[in-house]
């Protein structure tokens, strides 16, 4: 089996070979559901298909840096995954509809989760804008100033 083809593959588990160590059972989850949508490309395809089912030339449009083959791959991916359908609607001209599974589906609360985190942390960011979140030490990495006197340099009144 070539690299590519172990790269499409999905345990039954979901989880990815050698993933979930037996102290680690509620980390497992979050390992299993990033090894499906754990790529930039991935979740844009799930995010997308969450307004409708869209052919391929639709999606490849709806982002100048994706390609055809990463589109292609991509959905590949996602299909047997679970969480694309992919569904021929008419073979003159060759028309393929893509559409969220009902897993797929389960994935548009945290997509849009993400989405409204990204708006909120990093296009401030990209910007030049500062995020909305109020400024304390621990978040921007500094730490609070602890002034200590030094009992040499401290002079006692007699």
């Amino acid at each position: 089996m070539s690299y590519r083809e172990s790269s499409h593959r999905v345990p039954p588990s979901g989880a990815p070979d050698g993933m979930c160590a037996p102290g680690e059972a509620s980390l497992c989850p979050v390992l299993a559901a990033v090894g499906v949508i754990g790529t930039e490309w991935r979740l844009a395809i799930v995010h997308r298909l969450l307004a409708g089912p869209q052919r391929f030339s639709e999606l490849l449009r709806s982002n100048a840096r994706l390609n055809a083959k990463t589109l292609s791959a991509t959905l590949k991916f996602l299909e047997n995954a679970g969480v694309v359908q992919r569904t021929v609607v008419s073979t003159r001209p060759f028309s393929v509809v893509y559409s969220l599974t009902e897993m797929g589906l389960g994935l548009a609360p945290s997509a849009r989760e993400l989405r409204a985190w990204g708006e909120r942390w990093l296009l401030p960011r990209a910007s030049g804008q500062r995020p909305t979140a109020p400024k304390t030490p621990a978040i921007q990495g500094e730490l609070p100033r602890i002034v200590v006197s030094d009992p040499r340099t401290t002079t006692r009144r007699v």
